[in-house]
């Protein structure tokens, strides 16, 4: 069966798709126009190019109600529930932590105390009010700032899907910088595609480690600590921060979740990365039905959690 694959570089990730089908013409102008949806919503959500609905919304949104078109809206609307969902694990306003601790544009550093109080007091979406009447959105403080970088890739792809599927691709991998893959379909000589997890450093002793994970039809989003990291004070800090605490996420050092929508397992992967075995246990409550791995920190090295996933 023809093979086509196409790339990307957009909202600073790398965005790859393999595609199978009959006909390769269909299947190269499907994943172009796919391509096309991931590139124009860098111009919608990048928080680093002032002319984007995200950018507009940090810097008015503190003074005056913004507008913002109907499918931002209803991300920031989603973005919302699943921090409630995940009890402020997962929070788009994250962003004045994740420049104090100099992630934003640098490799890391330790704030001073009362640096991390003022941008702590800017962080929560309670901070952020949204009025349905006419899709405005308004800052109740000045400094907030939204930050769409844990759950940005994962919308993308699925926006990417809904081209792919109008043009009738029953069958490919699509990734965002690795970290989140959606499986459409199934490959042509199996039922499920076989897709790797990267394994933490120093594991080698974990034998409950799960290599592969079968998806169909599903995303599956890993989030990790060592991607970015630096040493202080005899100390790794890395950059996924709890913007409950103000601190970089510490109990575990790797997160995996498996469902139907790569926005949720976007977001949710970091949300359970950040708050462990907590997360954990309330994504049980809140969706039975959903995949879930977790490498947690001990006094005796690594020790993996899982729901719904077998080695």
């Amino acid at each position: 069966m023809p093979v086509v694959t196409l790339a990307c570089q957009a909202m600073a990730t790398r965005f790859e798709m393999v595609l199978h089908g009959e006909n390769p013409t269909a299947l190269r102008a499907a994943g172009e126009e796919a391509v096309n949806e991931i590139e124009k919503l860098e111009d919608q959500l990048s928080l680093y190019r002032a002319w984007t609905e995200i950018a507009h919304l940090n810097a008015r949104a503190a003074d005056e109600p913004v507008k913002v078109s109907p499918p931002v809206f209803a991300l920031l609307k989603q973005a919302r529930a699943l921090s409630l969902e995940t009890g402020g694990a997962f929070d788009i306003t994250i962003a004045p932590l994740v420049r104090c601790w100099g992630f934003m544009h640098g490799s890391g550093r330790v704030p001073a105390a009362e640096q991390l109080a003022e941008a702590r007091a800017r962080v929560g979406m309670g901070l952020v009010e949204f009025h349905e009447a006419n899709s405005t959105v308004r800052f109740s403080r000045p400094g907030v700032m939204l930050d769409l970088g844990a759950i940005g890739k994962g919308y993308a792809i699925d926006r990417a899907l809904v081209a792919l599927r109008e043009a009738g691709v029953t069958s490919g991998l699509i990734h965002g910088g690795t970290s989140t893959i959606y499986a459409l379909g199934n490959p042509p000589d199996a039922d499920f595609w076989q897709v790797a997890i990267e394994r933490p450093p120093n594991s080698a002793g974990l034998s409950d480690f799960p290599e592969t994970v079968a998806l169909r039809d599903e995303s599956l989003s890993v989030s990790a600590i060592w991607a970015k990291a630096f040493e202080a004070h005899g100390k790794s800090f890395g950059h996924l921060i709890d913007p409950r605490t103000g601190e970089p996420a510490s109990d575990a050092v790797l997160a995996a979740v498996i469902l139907p929508s790569a926005t949720e397992t976007d977001a949710l992967s970091t949300a359970l990365l950040v708050g462990a075995r907590e997360v954990h246990a309330r994504l049980a409550q809140s969706r039975p039905a959903i995949r879930t791995l977790l490498v947690l920190k001990t006094g005796n090295g690594l020790q993996v959690e899982s729901r719904g996933l077998q080695k």
